[in-house]
């Protein structure tokens, strides 16, 4: 008969916790869309939907990376940064 062995005896690794610096990013950043992405070029809508945004007046409060900071450049006739 077989007899039930515990995980670490059948040689599986425990699994690994999450890097505590990238459940560190506190620094944010929130916007507000002012402009409408009608009549733009369609990479703009998509850029504006990657933030989050889309409607009028909507607003979002991300996290403050690079990334997220290139995308507001892209559409910074169309975004304002409130904080």
């Amino acid at each position: 008969m077989a007899t039930h062995q515990k995980t670490e005896d059948r040689g599986q690794k425990p699994k690994a916790e999450p890097k505590a610096a990238m459940a560190k990013s506190t620094a944010t950043v929130t916007i507000k869309q002012t402009g409408s992405p009608m009549r733009r070029p369609s990479k703009q809508k998509l850029y504006l939907l990657s933030l989050g945004l889309g409607k009028m007046n909507r607003v979002r409060t991300l996290s403050d990376s690079p990334s997220v900071r290139g995308l507001i450049d892209k559409v910074k006739h169309m975004v304002t940064v409130i904080s």
